[in-house]
């Protein structure tokens, strides 16, 4: 069975609101890797435009609210697979991303899968058996409607019944990519969450949460040793000073000192046993 691989993006606005695409997204977005790209509109310039197109043969795009000067229609649905996949830009969802209204444009184009963008937000949902996907901006472009936005997309591999959705997300320019996974399978409500944004750092936190207390603990028993050491010390004078009176005394009570060296030999014992524990 093969594997349909779907690039999906959205809210470019190049050079408009941002310069362009960051270059570890464009390290991984090349031509011929992936075999059908939907762009689900606000592009920007004709040079994003094109660079999108060379990433596959099978390009679809859709019109949105900044596309001013392109005939491109509101919203489409193609076939790829055994999924029908439904594309709209977003604008023209009030309130913006509400799943009720986007719920009703699913059913207008009569999709397995409802594509749209707009919000700047990446998302995954599913109503009544129905997939609603939103990749949020591949470029992070400044949106008046958020706060914040990241740069992200989505690719989805099409296997069977099953869709695989692979979220893609850049929170700090600084540190690479995260990449979350996802798996649906057509006609289900139920989202299978694979990876999570964030899981590796999550995982790096714990493991130096776990570095920083074995140094706690290392510094302790560190610090534990010392007095032991130095409690072994005044110890070893002492036993000294006994040992020269016991030779004094030696002649008139030798089993003082054979009592003496044998409580040594104990001592040396524990002392043995402490190291070991």
């Amino acid at each position: 069975m093969s594997t349909e691989l779907v690039l999906i993006v959205s809210d470019l606005l190049i050079p408009l609101r941002t310069p362009d695409i960051d270059t570890q997204f464009k390290t991984i977005l090349v031509p011929n890797k992936i075999q059908h790209i939907l762009c689900l509109g606000n592009i920007g310039s004709q040079a994003t435009f094109d660079y999108l197109r060379s990433l596959s043969s099978d390009f679809h795009v859709i019109k949105g609210d900044y596309d001013i000067n392109r005939d491109l229609p509101e919203k489409q649905s193609i076939q790829i697979g055994n999924f029908r996949i439904g594309m709209i830009h977003g604008h023209q969802i009030i309130p913006m991303g509400d799943l009720e209204i986007l719920a009703n444009v699913q059913r207008e184009l009569d999709c397995d899968i409802l594509a749209s963008g707009f919000t700047h937000q990446l998302s995954v949902n599913t109503k009544e058996g129905k997939l609603y996907i939103n990749p949020g901006s591949l470029s992070g472009a400044l949106s008046p409607l958020v706060e914040d936005s990241t740069p992200s997309f989505i690719l989805m591999a099409l296997q069977g019944e099953e869709a695989i959705i692979y979220s893609y997300v850049l929170s700090d320019k600084s540190q690479k990519f995260e990449v979350g996974q996802i798996e649906y399978f057509r006609g289900g409500d139920d989202l299978k969450i694979v990876k999570q944004i964030g899981e590796e750092n999550n995982n790096e936190n714990n493991n130096n949460n776990e570095i920083n207390i074995n140094n706690e603990n290392n510094e302790n028993n560190n610090n534990e040793n010392n007095i032991n050491e130095e409690k072994n010390n005044l110890e070893n004078v002492q036993k000294e000073e006994n040992i020269e009176q016991n030779v004094l005394i030696q002649n008139n009570n030798p089993n003082i000192l054979i009592q003496n060296e044998n409580n040594e030999i104990k001592e040396a014992d524990n002392k043995d046993e402490k190291i070991d524990e």
